[in-house]
């Protein structure tokens, strides 16, 4: 950061009903070469004189009809928040009672009149390298922030693309198509929603959603793509595949995505009557993203065609769906996935798959 004060291109305002003051004053400062002087003697101008150039340095008189200096400081300070306001007081009453008035309503040091030159200059110039170097500091700051916000964007842009890979991964040893992921994430997205849930875990939803299948990356390949039924044993080996997919995410639950992606690959195969797995949660318990992603999964992998079955019409999908209200799926979840189907509809018609879905 450079550091380096340039006063004498500060913005100076003076405010004084005496026009001999201004002219002194104005006088003094042009001599010592600064460049950017405005005043005024009508105290009623204060205000926006200082909002208009800007002001470095206000040289306030506090005798004055209209507004008396004390009042311009109330304005100034009702206007100009967060700030630091290099306001010197011009005086010719120093008494106890008009300093502490002065500097408790914002004033930062005080000139006593009759002018002293070089008073004059050194006061001025002790509050403008405060005033410069606090403005100088504040841009920074500001730029500093647009950089981390810029460098904390494309982090997460990174590691979303990373979790998206990865629930594409899983899908794609499943033999099923990256886009289920993509489809079935957005769908999560739009039930969260009107389920009530925030703007901003809905979003979180979205990104998280991908990983449901992570597991699978853990199941050996003559389970996961047998192409017959699975046995009993082979079942137990596929069911592994959410606590796989929880182990896999676990150990960052102070990362709010982390987090609830574990909670999704861990609980969307619960079932809300109690008789899902790994951990027979029901009802409530079942946390809401995976109750929300339980609807979804099963709602696309019904309605898309593979390689191995035929894509169920939307109708039989839903006819499905209702029957399992309240036994696999939360009923008021169902209910809202019927009032959103339209626009799951609009979403799954922009993100089919390369095998053609027949189901329409």
């Amino acid at each position: 950061m450079d550091t380096t004060i340039d006063t004498h291109s500060a913005n100076i305002l003076i405010v004084d009903d005496q026009e001999l003051n201004v002219k002194l004053l104005e006088k003094i400062l042009k001599q010592a070469n600064y460049q950017n002087i405005y005043s005024t003697t009508d105290a009623r101008q204060a205000l926006p004189l200082f909002i208009k150039h800007n002001i470095d340095i206000l040289l306030l008189d506090i005798r004055m009809p209209h507004l008396n200096g004390f009042e311009v400081m109330e304005q100034l300070n009702e206007v100009i928040k967060d700030d630091y306001l290099p306001i010197l007081v011009l005086t010719a009453e120093p008494t106890t009672e008009t300093r502490a008035k002065a500097l408790s309503g914002g004033a930062k040091d005080f000139l006593t009149k009759p002018f002293d030159q070089l008073e004059v200059l050194q006061r001025i110039h002790n509050i403008l390298e405060v005033r410069l170097l606090h403005t100088h500091l504040k841009d920074y700051n500001k730029t500093l922030e647009v950089e981390v916000k810029k460098r904390t964007e494309e982090l997460e842009r990174s590691r979303y693309e990373v979790i998206e890979r990865l629930g594409k991964a899983a899908e794609f040893k499943d033999n099923e198509t990256g886009n289920h992921v993509l489809r079935m994430s957005h769908y999560a997205r739009l039930l969260a929603k009107t389920a009530g849930m925030s703007e901003s875990d809905s979003d979180l939803i979205l990104l998280a959603a991908p990983m449901h299948d992570i597991g699978k990356i853990g199941i050996p390949d003559n389970v996961l793509l047998k192409p017959g039924k699975l046995d009993p044993d082979e079942w137990k080996i596929m069911q592994t595949h959410v606590q796989i997919g929880a182990d896999l995410l676990s150990g960052c639950d102070e990362v709010p995505l982390m987090k609830m992606a574990k909670n999704i690959a861990l609980t969307h195969h619960e079932r809300w009557d109690g008789n899902g797995y790994p951990n027979g949660l029901s009802g409530e318990d079942i946390p809401i993203e995976g109750r929300i992603c339980a609807i979804c999964d099963v709602f696309d992998a019904l309605t898309s065609e593979r390689p191995y079955k035929e894509a169920w019409s939307v109708e039989k999908a839903m006819e499905l769906i209702r029957s399992e209200s309240g036994k696999q799926f939360d009923p008021s979840l169902v209910a809202h996935f019927e009032t959103i189907l339209a626009d799951v509809l609009e979403c799954r018609s922009k993100h089919m798959d390369t095998i053609t879905d027949s189901s329409l």
